[in-house]
């Protein structure tokens, strides 16, 4: 990928462009440039939204979830840059745009599939990356590629004095760490799929367990779209478009598409679905707590209301100092309240079938 390749990759002025407009902006006004500019737009636009939305919701949330929610405004971030660097590859490559393009496109998606890594991790229960970890774990996955750009840029860039001057496969051999992350993520997220699926639940666990299905589902899916996305831009752009006489005429649009369709992705896949989760209230029981008033302790004697009255403790085997039996022989400190049917939690106890004589029938005689 060389300057004058590119910049002469379409000898005729685009019927939108102005003779004043130079060469290397004539594919902002071409069919194809317009269409990944507008799609792209849209999926910056939806992001910003998200982000603001996650970012009102995370005054509101637990401790508990906050971490999650920082690990995700990290992840849609990156998602905005992708959306925003289709233009850097529209633009005909320059010593303006080869830094974004080297440095912003490995750095970027190895945000965004660093935060799908920490959130597989997260939801396998691993304890480096629950609560605010998850966050630290994305950025310190993401360090690594700043590193490696960083350092290609100013060993190839500068220190040869190359002037933007590699090839296609210098560019996806460029990203190898990118995809060890996209292959990491797949495999979290395979992992986590099948420990929900493999999970069985009859209590009130069971809401939970669907929901992590549903994530679990999401996520794979998310990744291996991705990877075929990848998949993809690579061939055509190390073999593809060479193979058929299209290089360098395809190559910039076989990126700007394959940017654009993976950040549609990454969005819809794992961003808007996680923040849907994120500001889903809490579930709350709907049966109403347990009444208890008027159920005392032994030892509280309270004022007794009009309500309530004194009764026996067992009045069947209620006895008193005389002999006499099935008298009302109160317990002290002991009061009774008429309940419903409804907050009857008494357990019944054995009475005799003569209270008074309770041997007579097994003898035959009064003893």
């Amino acid at each position: 990928m060389d300057l004058v390749g590119v910049q002469s990759w379409n000898g005729s002025r685009p019927a939108g462009c102005g003779s004043a407009l130079a060469q290397q902006y004539w594919a902002l006004c071409d069919a194809w440039g317009i269409a990944v500019q507008a799609v792209a737009g849209a999926g910056f636009v939806s992001c910003v939204v998200l982000m603001l939305v996650l970012l009102l919701r995370l005054a509101c949330v637990s401790r508990r979830r906050s971490g999650a929610a920082a690990a995700l405004l990290l992840f849609l971030l990156a998602t905005a840059g992708i959306f925003a660097l289709p233009y850097s590859f529209i633009i005909a490559l320059s010593p303006q745009t080869c830094p974004a393009r080297v440095f912003a496109f490995g750095v970027l998606f190895g945000l965004a599939f660093g935060a799908l890594l920490a959130r597989g991790l997260a939801l396998l229960g691993v304890e480096l990356a629950r609560g605010w970890r998850e966050a630290g774990v994305v950025l310190a996955l993401a360090l690594v590629q700043v590193i490696v750009a960083t350092e290609w840029l100013l060993v190839v860039l500068v220190q040869d004095k190359r002037m933007c001057q590699f090839s296609q496969s210098e560019f996806a051999m460029l990203q190898i760490y990118v995809m060890v992350l996209l292959a990491a993520a797949l495999a979290t997220g395979l992992r986590f799929l099948r420990q929900a699926c493999v999970t069985y639940s009859y209590g009130y666990a069971g809401r939970t367990l669907r929901q992590n299905k549903l994530r679990a589902a999401l996520l794979v899916l998310t990744l291996l779209l991705s990877v075929c996305v990848w998949l993809v831009w690579i061939t055509l752009l190390t073999y593809g478009n060479r193979a058929t006489g299209r290089s360098p005429l395809w190559d910039d649009p076989v990126i700007c598409v394959a940017l654009t369709a993976n950040g549609w992705v990454l969005l819809l896949g794992h961003g808007f679905t996680q923040v849907c989760f994120m500001c889903k209230p809490n579930a709350r029981t709907k049966d109403p707590p347990l009444d208890f008033t008027g159920w005392t302790t032994h030892g509280t004697q309270p004022a007794a209301p009009q309500d309530l009255r004194t009764g026996t403790d067992n009045d069947g085997f209620q006895t008193d100092a005389d002999g006499s039996r099935g008298k009302d022989a109160a317990s002290p400190g002991i009061f009774m309240r008429e309940i419903s049917a409804e907050k009857d939690y008494s357990i019944p106890r054995p009475t005799t079938t003569n209270i008074n004589e309770p041997y007579d029938e097994y003898y035959g005689h009064r003893v």
